[in-house]
């Protein structure tokens, strides 16, 4: 364990940082009002005997410094339980920035949605937001993937029938506004919950008028005078009561049918996956340890065992689930010809077998679950002259088309085309995580920067410039250093190219909550893979 101790001990550390949100004074000034966190009406409003999965937790991370950050990108997001009924919740933290909407805080808001309607699961909004943070306006108000594009899904959401609760537990500004009164249910708490397309000093600066934010846009105002909201509620508490009564008297929908029997807890100890992953990237170590201590009693029926051996493909269960699995296998392998083959690399072989392999589930009804540590596909003469490009295109055509739902975890690295082929977030996997040790890029660390370094030290040439041994040196630690930063998987989670950065032992409890989420929308659209490259 002592390999991983540190990295997950960075884990947990920051995992408690990010929870203090806009740090205690702001914490114990939100309360003073009378109300709860974001986190504590999570807490207060979810199932105590199910598990809370957040995704996004690392959004924001590193960024917006000079205007003081923007942990978790001011939101908690995540997929729980409320009255026996799956759901999303999305909980704006007053704490930072009086919750206001950074350019990652509505990537993140989409994010939450997008889950919703993947997998048709009715979607909690705890409102408590200043609305758009407006020094960065140009980077949330404007573009397609902006602000706007919550109330396009807010619409879109209650035409595919896929329930909506909001309560405003605090100010809800402007086009902000939109969000909970175009939800199904809308709620207002007394006192600290207001709602108004603009409040009373825009007011008095463009019309004239006086009048107090409370009888302009409060809890009286609008459930007995607009009709806006529809009920108030004393406290937070009592409001989130109200959430889980609408939650219990929800009619269930068709399921999606997908497998599940009694789990079983792996044979092989989970643990040792610590101890079997080496942090050294260079070292081989076979994924099928790392497989066996993932799946249920720690069975894992491989698919072409002897064929395209550096891609495992087969069938298993995880907490009961049935799920097909798509690994790189990282130990050195020997084809039947003799070729000797990289682990970790993609080749014609394992290619052609993994597109054949996801055929297969998609044409049975399997979920499909992918753990990446890939630098990439083969190159060279011999691959080219093999047909590579063609045998990675028809992996990616069958990946990319896939109708069962898809979970993608980083486990070591993740490279380039390897990233593509593997169903990165570019494929719509319903769930992405890294685990601590993964790394993301177009290539190694080192690749890069010497690649970079050749390029920089041609430009200087090309001007007269030429570097000493010493100065060479310092230019490509330099480099190093800055490319090596946007390898951490914190910086992917940070932009949310990933939903968050986990301890290993997170992997089974996240893919069985993602099947059960996706088991929430029937497959209805039919699997076409269209021109296949043969």
């Amino acid at each position: 364990m002592l390999n991983l101790e540190s990295l997950l001990e960075e884990l947990n550390l920051k995992k408690k940082q990010i929870k203090l949100g806009g740090g205690l004074k702001k914490i114990q000034a939100h309360k003073a009002k009378g109300k709860m966190t974001a986190w504590e009406r999570i807490e207060y409003l979810i199932d105590k005997d199910r598990e809370f999965t957040e995704f996004g937790i690392f959004a924001g991370e590193g960024m917006y410094e000079e205007d003081g950050g923007c942990p978790n990108g001011g939101v908690v997001c995540g997929i729980g339980s409320v009255s026996g009924k799956m759901c999303v919740i999305v909980s704006n933290d007053a704490t930072v920035k009086a919750g206001a909407w950074f350019p990652i805080t509505a990537k993140k808001n989409l994010r939450a949605q997008e889950i919703a309607m993947e997998n048709h699961l009715p979607i909690i909004y705890l409102v408590d937001s200043a609305g758009v943070y407006l020094p960065m306006q140009a980077d949330v108000f404007p573009d397609k993937e902006h602000f706007g594009r919550i109330f396009r899904n807010n619409a879109q959401m209650s035409s595919m029938g896929i329930p909506q609760v909001a309560a405003i537990m605090g100010s809800c500004v402007a086009g902000g506004a939109y969000l909970p009164i175009m939800s199904d249910y809308a709620l207002i708490v007394e006192g600290t919950g207001s709602v108004f397309l603009a409040g009373s000093y825009l007011v008095k600066s463009s019309i004239g008028e006086e009048i107090d934010n409370e009888t302009l846009g409060g809890a009286t105002t609008h459930c007995e005078i607009s009709g806006v909201t529809d009920n108030k509620f004393p406290n937070d508490a009592a409001c989130l009561d109200e959430i889980r009564k609408i939650f219990d008297k929800m009619g269930h929908n068709v399921k999606a049918g997908f497998d599940r029997k009694t789990s079983i807890l792996p044979l092989k100890d989970p643990k040792e996956i610590y101890t079997i992953l080496p942090l050294d990237r260079a070292k081989p170590y076979d994924m099928i340890d790392i497989i066996e201590r993932l799946v249920d009693n720690s069975e894992f029926d491989q698919y072409k065992k002897g064929f395209g051996q550096t891609i495992l493909c087969g069938l298993a269960r995880i907490d009961g689930w049935a799920v097909g699995i798509v690994a790189n296998q990282r130990k050195i392998v020997k084809s039947k010809k003799g070729e000797m083959q990289m682990g970790g690399v993609i080749y014609s072989d394992s290619a052609d077998k993994a597109a054949r392999f996801i055929m297969n589930c998609n044409q049975q009804k399997i979920p499909l679950i992918f753990l990446q540590d890939v630098t990439g596909f083969m190159v060279g003469s011999r691959s080219e002259h093999g047909g590579i490009i063609k045998d990675g295109a028809k992996m990616v055509n069958a990946m990319a088309n896939s109708v069962v739902p898809k979970f993608t975890f980083i486990v070591g690295n993740s490279y380039g085309a390897g990233n593509y082929a593997m169903c990165g977030k570019a494929y719509d996997p319903r769930l992405i995580y890294s685990w601590v040790t993964g790394q993301m890029a177009v290539m190694s660390g080192s690749s890069a920067a010497k690649t970079l370094l050749q390029i920089q030290e041609a430009a200087l040439k090309s001007k007269g410039v030429e570097l000493s041994e010493e100065k060479e040196k310092e230019l490509l630690n330099s480099i190093t250093d800055k490319y090596n930063s946007q390898l951490s998987p914190y910086y992917a989670a940070a932009n949310l190219w990933v939903d968050g950065v986990i301890d290993p032992l997170e992997t089974r409890k996240i893919i069985s909550t993602g099947i059960e989420a996706a088991n929430h929308a029937p497959l209805t659209k039919r699997y076409n893979v269209g021109v296949i490259q043969t």
